[in-house]
């Protein structure tokens, strides 16, 4: 009669499980809706970071606030924060960074992008300057190389070289030896500043004179005198000056043979002088406008070089990185390999089945071992200081100075490398490498100024005209007589006189309109140098000069063929290494395990194992070697046909900015899928991206 218990228990059973399922579906007062779960973190676009994107070749208007133009300008001080994207690839005291994420770091914060960005201002503020009137600086077009780490390929063998060779760009001076050498890029007639001007001049003078003269009327003469004198004076673009004067006197005098006391005075002028020879017409006038501009040219391609140089450099530093973490890995599983190789020759040196020297030869493999791991670990943490620095504007901060950083990215090497014609990449870097562009656009400086130098060859010979007139008033001395007789006369007193006065300064400023007493009239003035060995002297070096930098571009056309072709020799001869290194890691492994069945059988000994495995050990090593080297060879070749930013789909305009806002995307990158943060996806896209838009080639294997 046992068997209402099994029921009774099929029943509790049931009831538990049906107020289980109850429980959990029950609707609590924090639903799960409400429950704040962990989001995943994504690398979230920078805050706007405190760049100068003002346009700094505009002047600042007088209106409304007047006194704008003669206040300084106050510039924000540099942003040596970090952009929020460091923070938001952080997880536990780690930075999971991918080559992706690695590259837009760098153009938000390093700094040697930060000191190139200013750059575009410096050439701004040289343009404003030169739509002056006034000469130019120059601009530094160099490239700055202050980060440590990563080598760079490229023309520029010396760092912050600029157009020509020189230390500054065009229209700056290219100091040589000593000093004493600089160009003759900007030389040429004197140009008058564009900018109005208006002087004045505002005077109170009171002069008292003791008479030592018989004939003087009064012991001491005293005079009070003011002044007020104005002039307006403008140069134009085409050679023509302007100037306007604008000249008044009140005079009151003690003396008595002063025919008008007080006296007022008042003149005008207004006058035209163009340049017919030396500095006529635009070219001369606008030379440094022209160069100014193109030098705001070359400054935007130079700070684009800038770019490439350094995500260059930081796609060479992140696959050192790579290869560093990789080398570490290989370097832990051979020793712990050896180590149980150690403690096998110890156990069966014990029971007397190997010979006790096998237990030393297996120490020494391990302290082998022990040697490489700390040396791989030390150059890890190398390339992760070297990566922190390059990505950051300040590795202050504790928690990211202590940081390891992980790498999410592989090297895709693809199946079978994209068959380019060679020329067909020449041409590519003939176009669109930035070295070139400076060239031409530095030539163009050249041209302008050979011209400017030729027209300052001329003798001077300028045109003027102009028109004015004088006028006077006040009221006449009372006291004015010679021999006892007033020396007022109406017949000769001067016009606005003649019916005695006295006359008002409006009166006096009427005559210089109404042609009482006009001032006109034209002249040349010429102005021959004999000899002219200076003009000579500049015309010569000049097109020098200008015949020098079109070989120098020529030399640069060919230093570029050159580099495309060695670059794909590189790619070429790494991918075959690549494959030698696959193939001896395969042979390697395949030899270790047939080996180790071997052992099983007492066919070979333990020292052949590990030598089987340290082969393994610098083979899987050599692989890791190879692969850093393809993609290095790969980025190399991107760099020398100019094409580096178009495949990493990379906006100039982002680092211009310093805030990314469209992540880039480095060709032949796989994600690692063992390096995540814990129950994470991968941030980059699943699809590896292998090969630019052009040709697209077929994934193989990564690393």
């Amino acid at each position: 009669m046992s068997c209402p218990r099994p029921a009774a228990t099929f029943w509790r059973r049931s009831l538990l499980l049906t107020t289980l399922a109850i429980l959990v579906h029950w609707p609590s007062p924090l639903s799960a809706q409400d429950v704040p779960s962990a989001p995943v973190p994504q690398p979230a676009p920078a805050q706007p970071q405190a760049v100068h994107l003002q346009d700094y070749s505009k002047p600042r208007s007088a209106f409304p606030r007047v006194l704008q133009p003669y206040l300084p300008q106050e510039l924000a001080q540099p942003n040596l924060a970090n952009s929020p994207r460091i923070d938001s690839l952080m997880h536990d005291g780690k930075v999971y960074l991918s080559i992706d994420d690695a590259v837009a770091l760098a153009l938000e914060n390093n700094l040697d992008i930060d000191i190139a960005r200013y750059n575009l201002n410096i050439a701004e503020a040289d343009l404003l300057r030169a739509r002056s009137g006034s000469s130019i600086l120059g601009i530094n077009t160099g490239i700055v190389q202050n980060t440590p780490g990563g080598g760079v390929g490229g023309l520029g063998g010396t760092v912050g070289s600029g157009t020509g060779g020189t230390t500054v760009a065009a229209g700056g001076a290219g100091t040589g030896t000593n000093g004493l050498v600089s160009s003759t890029l900007g030389i040429g007639s004197p140009i008058t500043s564009f900018d109005p001007a208006l002087t004045g001049t505002l005077q109170l003078d009171k002069n008292n004179t003791e008479s030592t003269s018989p004939f003087s009327p009064v012991p001491v003469l005293a005079q009070n005198t003011y002044t007020g004198n104005f002039a307006y004076t403008q140069g134009f673009q085409w050679g023509t000056a302007m100037s306007v004067a604008f000249n008044n006197t009140h005079l009151a005098t003690n003396s008595t043979t002063s025919l008008l006391a007080p006296q007022l005075g008042s003149s005008f002028q207004f006058k035209l002088t163009q340049n017919l020879l030396q500095g006529f017409g635009f070219l001369p006038n606008t030379r440094f406008i022209r160069i100014a501009k193109n030098n705001q040219e070359i400054s935007d391609v130079a700070f684009r070089l800038q770019v490439i140089t350094t995500v260059d450099q930081i796609e060479n530093m992140y696959w050192d990185l790579v290869f560093a973490y990789e080398n570490m890995r290989v370097q832990q599983e051979a020793l712990t390999y050896d180590q149980k190789a150690l403690d096998d020759a110890k156990s069966q040196a014990k029971v007397g089945t190997v010979p006790p020297i096998q237990v030393v030869s297996a120490q020494s493999i391990v302290s082998t071992g022990q040697q490489n791991l700390i040396v791989a670990q030390n150059n890890l943490q190398l390339q992760q200081l070297l990566v922190k620095n390059a990505l950051s504007r300040s590795i202050e901060d504790p928690v990211l100075a202590e940081a390891d950083v992980i790498p999410t990215s592989s090297m895709q090497v693809p199946q079978e490398e994209p068959v380019v014609p060679i020329q067909d990449l020449i041409n590519d870097a003939l176009q669109h490498r930035a070295e070139l562009v400076e060239t031409r656009i530095d030539l163009n400086s050249r041209d302008i100024n050979t011209k400017a130098v030729r027209n300052a060859m001329l003798p001077t010979l300028d045109a003027f005209a102009y028109y004015g007139g004088s006028g006077v008033g006040g009221d006449v001395n009372p006291e004015c007589a010679f021999g006892g007789t007033p020396c007022f006369n109406a017949a000769k007193a001067p016009p606005p006189f003649r019916n005695g006065g006295p006359v008002s300064y409006g009166g006096t400023l009427q005559q210089l309109v109404n042609s009482t007493a006009p001032d006109k009239g034209v002249g040349l003035t010429l102005n021959i140098p004999l000899r002219n060995r200076l003009a000579q002297s500049n015309q010569v070096r000049a097109e020098l000069e200008y015949r020098q930098a079109q070989v120098r571009q020529h030399q640069l056309e060919n230093q570029v063929r050159i580099e495309v072709r060695n670059a794909q020799f590189d790619v070429k001869q790494n991918r075959a290494a690549v494959q030698a290194a696959q193939y001896a890691v395969d042979f390697a492994r395949q030899t270790l395990d047939a080996d180790q069945q071997k052992l099983k059988v007492g066919l070979t000994t333990e020292t052949a194992i590990l030598q089987d495995a340290s082969t393994l050990t610098s083979a899987e090593s050599n692989l890791v070697s190879a692969k850093a080297a393809y993609e290095k060879s790969r980025i190399e070749l991107d760099r020398a046909t100019g094409l580096l930013l178009d495949h990493a789909n990379i906006d100039v305009a982002d680092a211009t900015r310093g805030r990314v806002t469209r992540l880039p995307n480095v060709p032949y990158v796989a994600p690692r899928q063992d390096a995540v943060p814990g129950g994470q996806p991968p941030t980059q896209p699943a699809a590896p991206s292998t090969q630019p838009p052009a040709a697209p080639p077929q994934s193989g294997g990564q690393m």
